[in-house]
């Protein structure tokens, strides 16, 4: 790492954010802004590595090391985004009542020289195979009126109030709230620099 080079986070998620500042690292939150439909016969895993690569390409500029994620929940292939509104919310929540689902984070690591020279992408997708408990109607209504559900894929977020419904869990849990940090330090890795590099002095 040049002693110019920046983290950057191509994303609006407090989520991925209290994850990076957690491991206290010095980063600058770039949110790309780009059309995150889904293309025709495009499955979970294929769509979130493909989103998490254009993001982190959208923001990239010289001297950076730019980090982009892209999250889905995935019912038996048909892929959950976040709720349109409080019923919608209640509508997800009901389906994942009771059954395992998979929720798949595409994470991409875009590494820009300063000089001359190709960037170094790298890029990868983790799946994590989430159980819900069986819910009352009494917990869904309770967790619709925290709010949480709707700026959440799925309609949830674990790390929230939700962890009360998650049964099991196989897989990273960094992976369902958004960014799962193993893959994302074995990424940087493969970009040529380590994570920690960019720590607060």
């Amino acid at each position: 790492m040049s002693a110019t080079e920046r983290l950057v986070l191509a994303s609006g998620s407090p989520r991925r954010f209290e994850l990076l500042a957690g491991l206290g690292l010095a980063f600058e939150l770039r949110p790309a802004d780009l059309d995150e439909s889904l293309l025709p016969g495009e499955a979970g895993p294929a769509y979130v590595e493909r989103l998490a690569r254009e993001k982190a390409a959208a923001v990239a500029a010289p001297d950076e090391l730019v980090v982009a994620a892209d999250t889905t929940v995935d019912l038996d292939g048909d892929l959950l985004g976040k709720p349109t509104d409080d019923d919608d919310a209640r509508l997800l929540l009901r389906r994942l009542s009771g059954r395992t689902h998979h929720v798949h984070t595409g994470v991409c690591v875009h590494r820009s020289p300063t000089g001359p020279g190709r960037p170094v992408v790298c890029s990868t997708v983790v799946t994590t195979a989430v159980t819900f408990a069986e819910l009352p109607d009494a917990w869904i209504d309770w967790y619709v009126g925290t709010g949480e559900p709707l700026d959440k894929a799925g309609g949830y977020g674990m790390q929230g109030s939700a962890a009360l419904f998650v049964a099991r869990i196989d897989g990273s849990p960094t992976n369902v709230i958004g960014l799962p940090l193993d893959a994302l330090a074995a990424l940087v890795e493969q970009a040529g620099t380590d994570l920690f590099t960019f720590r607060h002095p």
